[in-house]
């Protein structure tokens, strides 16, 4: 009888219970080659990128997001799920000998809380010791780059917080954030805080307390990664390669080749290629006379004439030209001067405007006392308020 009965489930079994599967979408790989190699036939491959098209094209995968595909035991596709962002998610599921497409929105929820940590020895350590992502780290480190370099400024002991909106999902995945209307970084007993307003154009920027912008024109690292310095500005320094002493001009800055060189700030690329002993070189022509070079990079990514912003990446670092090793050498001219990086005082931006600043003021006051509240009162102020009885 059991033979019986389970000869008699195995089409069942073959034709609906799924086997799922769930990949990375690695980077390089069109949509067909990767589903293919996930075990789904070619001629199914095309069926689904056709009954998807119309909500997403898949020939826009991201490398990193996630793929689940479910099948019957026989290898028939039965759904596939994408995760398209953190909010949205692709489901092609089969209709008879068809396949249908839709979006739908990851249910989640969104919280204002405080956030707060200690640094040991890196801000993204701490934030993850905090029970956070490493993306509030970065959106950390973006708001206070201004300021302060993070691969080389933390102390042990340093703080910080922030208030922030914080989306959780139903379905598992990490939280994400939204707006971050107030932070602080305590370095070595010096605060610095910043509060979520608007600049001139509407914009979304962050200011400190007393209305200061908190965006300079420029980044206080050429780099996007940690790399310690190998070599100071000098007006004389023992060249390793030519034996003689000469001006050091500029600030060695060790890293891999490969590493990602930016662009201190918004300008307009006026040379970009092989220039002597600096070998491959992209040379930045930014406002109120400023100018950068960086120097013996592997490979550029920006050609002569073209505008750059700040942070956008313009070189890879390399050992081109005159150099004993795998290096960044970084140099900035203000007004046709060599000038020295780490001393140099950068030039703000503009800050809150005039007709603005009683809206700011309500904001800061707003947002900054929370940096020191519980969770338990940034709930109730945040909190909406209770519908009333309309009285009938």
């Amino acid at each position: 009888m059991q033979v019986e009965l389970a000869r008699s489930d195995a089409p069942l079994i073959a034709a609906q219970i799924p086997h799922f599967s769930e990949h990375a979408v690695p980077s390089g790989l069109n949509v067909t080659d990767f589903l293919q190699g996930m075990g789904i036939a070619r001629d199914t491959v095309l069926a689904v990128v056709d009954a998807a098209r119309p909500v997403y094209d898949l020939a826009r995968l991201r490398a990193g997001n996630q793929m689940v595909v479910a099948r019957t035991v026989a290898g028939d596709l039965l759904s596939l799920r994408y995760q398209i962002d953190s909010d949205r998610m692709l489901w092609v599921f089969s209709q008879g000998s068809e396949y249908r497409a839709e979006i739908k929105k990851i249910p989640s929820t969104t919280e204002t809380v405080r956030i707060a940590g200690v640094i040991r020895d890196s801000l993204f350590n701490a934030v993850e010791d905090a029970g956070e992502r490493a993306e509030l780290a970065i959106r950390l480190s973006e708001i206070f780059g201004w300021d302060l370099d993070f691969y080389t400024d933390p102390r042990k002991g340093d703080t910080f917080r922030v208030v922030v909106e914080k989306r959780i999902y139903s379905n598992g995945q990490p939280a994400s954030y939204g707006k971050l209307f107030a932070a602080e970084y305590n370095n070595a007993g010096t605060p610095y805080q910043a509060v979520l307003f608007r600049d001139p154009d509407g914009r979304s920027a962050y200011y400190a307390p007393d209305g200061k912008s908190l965006q300079k024109a420029f980044l206080r690292s050429p780099l996007k990664f940690s790399a310690p310095i190998t070599s100071r500005f000098s007006r004389s320094r023992f060249h390793p390669i030519l034996k003689i002493r000469r001006p050091h001009l500029g600030i060695d800055y060790a890293a891999p080749v490969g590493a990602p060189v930016q662009s201190i700030g918004d300008g307009r690329v006026v040379f970009a290629g092989r220039n002597g002993g600096a070998g491959n070189m992209v040379h930045v022509k930014h406002t109120n006379g400023y100018e950068t070079m960086y120097m013996h990079l592997s490979k550029l990514l920006v050609r002569g004439g073209a505008h750059v912003g700040q942070g956008e990446r313009i070189g890879l670092v390399g050992m081109t030209g005159l150099a004993t090793g795998p290096h960044l050498d970084f140099r900035i001219l203000q007004h046709g001067a060599y000038r020295n990086f780490e001393s140099l005082r950068l030039p703000p931006a503009n800050p809150v405007a005039k007709r603005d600043m009683a809206e700011f003021i309500a904001v800061r006051d707003r947002w900054i006392p929370f940096l020191n509240a519980d969770s338990s009162q940034l709930a109730r102020a945040v909190a909406p308020p209770a519908s009333t009885p309309s009285g009938r």
